[in-house]
């Protein structure tokens, strides 16, 4: 008999359609039956050993919320027995009245781990007991997502969130936890390189199992939709931060199944999910994967690809501002998702750059044609764009990137460029601010997509990565500021922690006195001005966050929640702050 291994996450919705995302410990045929008699089938495929089915439900009704189950070759796997949380349900958009109006979107990023209930065994999947027993304590503080699932569950018909966005680092491939560490010793010895640092697809796979089996955020991905997209840690710390980072990186012998192995795992447990049924239908990946016993092959070649390009295949060209592409528009891992007339644009910032220090970007051309078109389609209210890393940071850090990319491109010579690369791994130097040309056309695309008779009322920069929060608008020269209002929107983390000198630097780099320090390492730099000013209008705040944006026609409000512990036991959302951002 077939057994669920992980899920179910609901991922994919839209009025009539819905996909849910379930992993299973062997071939078998998956089904989701709803309460209204929809349902869809989907037969598992393989990857190392592993099985996985993405089933798409169709025929649901607009508006409605709708109560499923799982079933594994006809056995009921989901809901799990005892369960103490409601029903999981597949909310439709649609609907009428002012609340079926309103799209709530979730987000945030940098989630390690909820360590596990203190009464929790080990069974062959190493998952944590049932929700309700006491979990132990939680150096980082409450979780973000916990603390959610458990909103949720006390009120299920309360508003909720229509879809949850995150923004990077689902995984710490390079941060383990103690239980996962003693699990990696017991399989390998961890005096050999990458030494407690995941190695290998299977190793990956636990990461998600000791994720996403935490009983409140299992139940949470199981009834709110979800979209995703990777940061560093999802594979490495400094992904792709430079050209000879990079090369340092291939020359050892463990890198390429790592960054195999996570990309592989990304596109299994996370990308496929992003997609809406008709992509799916006509990914040849995905086709290929189903169409074989065995789809590890191709989607290792795939990720070969991936990793190669775009560093290796597009050495020649430079980048250039994105008004006129060099190369067709496409894209690997970024996507679009419409939600009635709000758009979102979940923008890879890792694997799709550029790394020659003379043509440093962070989006390869192609990738650049790609968001350009797909921000200036026009024909909606609000335009949202999800990049992990911020593109407004304090003024103090965004100068001092830009500095250092100046440094390390040899504006001060090679003694100052090697002093820059050592600089930029060690200080995470490698936000848009580090790509300046790519800061100024990113400026660029947004007051084109932001202007005109067709503008959208907001254009907003969703992003995590910081481990703080807060709220930046920028501006620009005098009297081609867009009709939209333009907000850098970060929230991270959702569960993680920050040193209290990192906190200092951060308020710090916001001062006045740190502009000022900041406009010193410009002038060193030789930094030409930025293409936008900013100024900071919220934060920054410091714990375990959530953001939502609540979205009615042009209308727009933000609310920040903050996980709190409270004192008699339990945890709790806490709203710390709430504002209009259009009327």
């Amino acid at each position: 008999m077939a057994r669920l291994r992980l899920g179910p996450l609901l991922r994919y919705v839209d009025g009539a359609r819905a996909t849910v995302w379930v992993e299973a410990d062997r071939p078998c045929t998956a089904e989701v039956r709803c309460a209204d008699g929809t349902r869809g089938t989907a037969r598992t495929f393989q990857v190392a050993g592993h099985h996985y089915a993405l089933v798409t439900v169709e025929g649901l009704r607009p508006g409605t919320d709708t109560a499923y189950e799982v079933t594994l070759d006809a056995t009921p796997v989901w809901p799990l027995p005892d369960s103490p949380f409601p029903a999981s349900t597949i909310r439709t958009p649609g609907g009428d009245g002012e609340d079926a109006a309103a799209l709530r979107v979730t987000f945030g990023s940098c989630r390690w781990a909820a360590p596990p209930a203190k009464t929790s065994h080990l069974h062959d999947l190493g998952h944590r007991g049932t929700a309700g027993k006491g979990k132990e304590h939680d150096p980082v503080g409450p979780d973000a997502l916990d603390t959610l699932a458990a909103r949720i569950a006390a009120d299920p018909a309360a508003p909720r969130p229509d879809v949850l966005l995150l923004l990077g680092d689902q995984v710490y491939a390079d941060e383990v936890s103690q239980a996962t560490r003693r699990w990696l010793a017991a399989r390998r010895d961890l005096s050999e390189p990458p030494g407690d640092q995941v190695a290998d697809y299977e190793e990956y796979t636990h990461l998600y199992y000791e994720s996403w089996l935490d009983p409140e955020v299992r139940w949470l991905l199981s009834t709110v939709p979800s979209c995703m997209i990777f940061d560093d840690h999802d594979v490495i710390d400094d992904w792709n931060t430079s050209a000879s980072w990079l090369a340092e990186m291939r020359a050892t012998p463990w890198w390429r199944e790592r960054v195999l192995s996570g990309l592989m795992s990304y596109w299994v447990y996370q990308h496929l999910g992003n997609l809406p049924p008709e992509e799916l239908e006509r990914d040849e990946l995905f086709a290929a994967v189903r169409a074989t016993p065995d789809g590890t092959d191709a989607l290792r070649a795939h990720a070969a690809t991936a990793d190669a390009d775009p560093p290796a295949r597009h050495p020649t060209t430079a980048p250039q501002a994105w008004r006129s592409a060099p190369t067709p528009a496409r894209s690997r891992w970024s996507y679009r998702r419409d939600f009635g007339r709000v758009r979102l644009l979940m923008v890879d910032t890792r694997a799709a750059r550029v790394l020659d220090e003379d043509r440093r970007a962070m989006l390869a051309p192609g990738e650049a044609a790609w968001l350009r078109e797909q921000a200036l389609e026009g024909g909606c209210d609000h335009l949202l764009i999800g990049t992990s890393l911020p593109w407004l940071l304090p003024h103090l850090i965004h100068d001092a990137e830009g500095w250092n990319a100046a440094l390390c491109r040899g504006e001060r010579g090679a003694r100052w460029a090697r002093f820059g690369e050592d600089l930029r791994r060690r200080a995470d130097l490698e936000h848009w601010a580090a790509f300046p040309t790519s800061f100024d056309a990113l400026a660029a695309l947004i007051a084109d997509a932001g202007s005109g008779a067709d503008a959208p009322a907001t254009v907003c920069v969703l992003s995590g990565d910081v481990h703080h929060a807060y709220v930046a608008e920028p501006t620009w020269p005098t009297g081609t500021d867009p009709d939209a209002r333009v907000l850098q929107l970060t929230c991270s983390p959702v569960h993680n922690s920050i040193p209290a000198s990192i906190r200092l630097g951060f308020r710090f780099g916001w001062s006045r006195v740190g502009r000022a320090l900041g406009r010193r390492f410009a002038r060193h730099g030789r930094l030409p001005r930025s293409a936008v000013d900013w100024r900071r209008t919220g934060g920054p705040w410091f714990g375990n966050h959530l953001m939502t944006l609540t979205l009615r026609g042009r209308a727009a409000e933000l609310r920040l929640d903050r996980a709190r512990a409270e004192k008699g036991g339990g945890e709790r959302l806490e709203t710390v702050e709430r504002t209009t951002l259009a009327p």
